[in-house]
């Protein structure tokens, strides 16, 4: 199974993801850059888009033409019923090309957060969360413009339909206040499309995907990702 995990320019956690769906059986991830164009994506089977720097941050005229470029390219790949995963500010992307509902905004206190957080998995089944139904994770956060922000309906529909996947929980897996770290409504961390094949999660779990790490439950979220390409 091929997996492109898409380089944009500020893109910074692609090697990240690289290594850890290497360690996955079936999975043949390879990094594909925008500038090299619409070619790249072709042969996959899946789509990663991984973090970086934020959009609002990188103001670039070079950097949205880049990533404007393969626009088309990424929502026929959503169309086509093929898996596609943002990660942190790959999630901005999405939501850009409209592939994901809502925004992500500036974090409520208006400053980075890095730091282990606690993650409830949604009891309805997935294809990205298969086995994984009502399990409390651990995974770093690392963003300053993580906060999923939606339209009062918006968010209704999403909540009425399954669309939210994961919330920041504590350890314990109570979704309170003091357990969301960047004001993100609901405690919403992750979210699905209608279709149910494009995620998009602000936490990382390409970095948790070893115990010496503090923690390998990413590498339960990627293995699930991959099983879900052949789901589909």
């Amino acid at each position: 199974m091929t997996i492109a995990i898409v380089k944009f320019p500020g893109t910074n956690s692609e090697k990240d993801v690289f290594r850890a769906l290497s360690v996955i059986p079936g999975a043949r991830p390879y990094i594909a850059s925008s500038r090299d164009g619409v070619g790249t994506l072709s042969e996959a089977d899946a789509l990663v888009i991984p973090s970086g720097v934020s959009i609002d941050e990188y103001v670039s005229v070079g950097a949205e033409k880049w990533i404007d470029g393969l626009k088309n390219e990424i929502q026929e790949f959503a169309e086509s019923n093929k898996p596609i995963l943002g990660i942190g500010n790959g999630v901005q992307i999405l939501t850009r090309f409209r592939l994901l509902p809502g925004q992500l905004r500036k974090n409520v206190k208006g400053r980075f957060v890095c730091k282990w957080v606690y993650l409830r998995v949604c009891k309805d089944p997935t294809i990205f969360t298969d086995g994984l139904e009502g399990l409390v994770i651990r995974v770093p956060v690392a963003h300053s413009h993580g906060r999923f922000h939606f339209k009062k309906k918006e968010l209704e529909r999403i909540v009425d339909s399954g669309g939210v996947l994961f919330r920041y929980c504590n350890q314990d897996g109570e979704m309170i206040p003091e357990a969301n770290p960047n004001g993100s409504m609901d405690n919403i961390a992750g979210v699905k499309n209608e279709a149910g094949n494009v995620l998009g999660i602000v936490p990382h779990p390409e970095r948790a995907t070893k115990v010496e790490l503090t923690s390998a439950d990413g590498l339960i979220l990627l293995e699930s990702f991959v099983r879900s390409i052949t789901a589909r």
